[in-house]
C-alpha cells in the first residue's frame, strides 16, 4: 500500500515538472523516427503523425491538460522560428535555379494558395458548413501562426485552424509523394513548390528527407504562401463573403 501512495506521490510530482513533458515530446519522436525508419522510410508513418498520437494517448490515459503538457512542450515550440530559418541554407544553394524561374515560381505558388484555399472553402460550403467553419478552413494550407491570425482576421476559429494545418501538413506529407508520382511530375523544383505550398512545414520537412532542391524550393513555397495567402485571402473572402 504504502508504495502504491509513494508510487502515486511520485508521478503527481513528475506530471507537474515542464521537464517530463519535454522528455516525453523528445521521446515520443524518437521512437516516431525508430519506426519510421524501420519500416523502410515509408510515408505512411510519417514521425509526426506517429509522435501526436503518443503524446495525445499519453495526456489522456493520464488525465493531463494540454497548458500542463505545453509547459514543457514549449521548449521545442521555440525551436521552431530556428528551424523554419535554418530552411534559408538549402534555399542558398540553390539560389541559381530560383533566380531562372522567377516568374514561374510566383504564379505557381499564387494559383496553388488559391486552389488550395477554394477547394476547401467550396467543398465545406456545399456540405452546408457554417461561416466561422469556412473562414478557419480557408487559410488550412500556410504555416500555422500566419494561418491562426488570418482565421481570427476572417472570423474563423484559430484553434481549429491550427488543428487542420497540422493534418494538412501531415496528410501532404503522406501521399504528396505519391500524388506527384502519379500525376508524373518530375522535376525537384516543381515537387517542392507543390509540397510547399500544399502543406508548409511538415511537407517540406518530408521534401528534405526525399531531396535537397525539392527541400529548398518547398521551403520557399511555404514562405510564398504565407505571403500570398496573408494578402489574397482577405481581400477575396470580403468580395465573396
Amino acid at each position: 500500500m504504502n508504495s502504491l501512495q509513494n508510487l502515486s506521490q511520485t508521478w503527481v510530482y513528475l506530471s507537474a515538472s515542464p521537464l517530463f513533458h519535454l522528455t516525453l515530446t523528445l521521446v515520443a519522436f524518437q521512437a516516431a523516427v525508430w519506426l519510421f525508419q524501420k519500416a523502410g522510410r515509408t510515408a505512411l508513418l510519417n514521425p509526426v503523425m506517429v509522435a501526436v498520437v503518443i503524446i495525445v494517448m499519453a495526456l489522456r490515459v493520464t488525465e493531463t491538460s494540454y497548458a500542463t503538457y505545453f509547459q514543457g512542450a514549449q521548449f521545442v515550440h521555440f525551436l521552431l522560428g530556428p528551424a523554419t530559418v535554418a530552411l534559408a541554407i538549402p534555399l542558398y544553394r540553390q539560389w541559381h535555379v530560383v533566380k531562372r524561374s522567377g516568374g514561374a515560381i510566383a504564379v505557381s505558388v499564387i494559383c496553388g494558395s488559391l486552389t488550395a484555399a477554394a477547394t476547401a472553402v467550396g467543398t465545406a460550403w456545399l456540405l452546408g458548413g457554417p461561416r466561422d467553419i469556412l473562414a478557419s478552413l480557408a487559410p488550412k494550407s500556410v504555416t500555422a501562426p500566419v494561418a491562426m491570425a488570418i482565421a481570427e482576421e476572417l472570423g474563423g476559429l484559430p484553434s481549429l485552424t491550427a488543428v487542420l494545418v497540422i493534418l494538412t501538413g501531415i496528410v501532404g506529407a503522406m501521399f504528396g509523394t505519391m500524388v506527384l508520382d502519379a500525376c508524373r511530375v518530375r522535376p525537384w523544383p516543381a515537387r517542392g513548390l507543390a509540397i510547399g505550398t500544399a502543406s508548409h512545414g511538415i511537407g517540406t520537412a518530408r521534401a528534405l528527407q526525399v531531396n535537397e532542391t525539392a527541400g529548398a524550393f518547398s521551403g520557399l513555397a511555404m514562405g510564398l504562401n504565407a505571403l500570398a495567402t496573408a494578402v489574397l485571402l482577405p481581400l477575396l473572402w470580403g468580395l465573396v463573403f
